[in-house]
């Protein structure tokens, strides 16, 4: 029998962490998730974390795709919000979602640029910063609790509003966010908005014709609010 993704990933666990209790609880939460998410009617949640200091960030979640229930829009407050703030938020709208669900995908629409994430205020994400500070590295380690253990596949986190692959510190960050993240699975994708590959991320998560609007509305002073209803 082939072994599966979750398999794989709870063999990686007992080898990173050396501990049976460890792989026994993975185990155990994996089994719960698999039993919450029984039924053909399951849609695996897509989490959208929307930093308020992306400009016109509150119609975000106007713009999302309307024929796709599981995309999740979380706006959060990018100057006064806390990790733990956007941690329990999270935990809450998976709760409403389905109780005992875990994302599959996640994209997070914030600031930054090449080799950095604006995450919150005095917060920037860097690989150095990632590495010193432990506030930090621990969000990123309790995100991936929330991650889901059945999917066959590595789950996905896209980054959006900035393009953090634009120098080799980007991939270094990634890099070192999927080490903090295991015995999670997972893959960080932060494409271009204009290629390819940019779009299909787009239209992921949004109707492809209201994000083009929004983006053409995003720096002038006036919105046409109906445009968005």
């Amino acid at each position: 029998m082939t072994p599966t993704r979750g398999d794989l990933q709870a063999s990686c666990g007992t080898l990173d962490e050396g501990g049976l209790d460890d792989n026994i609880d993975w185990e155990e939460e994996r089994e719960m998730e698999r039993l919450a998410c029984e039924g053909d009617d399951f849609v695996p949640p897509k989490i959208m974390l929307i930093s308020s200091k992306v400009p016109k960030a509150e119609y975000v979640p106007t713009i999302i795709r309307r024929d796709d229930p599981s995309i999740i829009p979380i706006l959060y407050d990018h100057e006064h919000a806390t990790f733990d703030d956007i941690l329990e938020e999270i935990e809450k709208k998976l709760t409403a979602y389905r109780r005992g669900s875990k994302f599959w995908r996640m994209l997070i629409f914030c600031q930054g640029g090449p080799g950095h994430l604006y995450f919150l205020k005095n917060k920037v994400a860097t690989f150095a910063k990632v590495e010193k500070e432990e506030d930090m590295s621990q969000f990123w380690r309790r995100l991936s609790r929330f991650m889901s253990k059945v999917n066959p596949e590595p789950n996905l986190i896209h980054i959006m509003g900035c393009y953090v692959l634009g120098n080799p510190n980007g991939e270094k960050l990634f890099q070192k966010l999927k080490n903090l993240m295991r015995p999670y699975s997972v893959e960080f994708e932060s494409p271009l908005e204009l290629s390819a590959q940019g779009k299909e991320v787009i239209e992921m998560y949004f109707d492809f014709r209201l994000y083009r609007l929004w983006k053409t509305r995003q720096h002038s002073k006036l919105l046409e609010y109906e445009e968005f209803l």
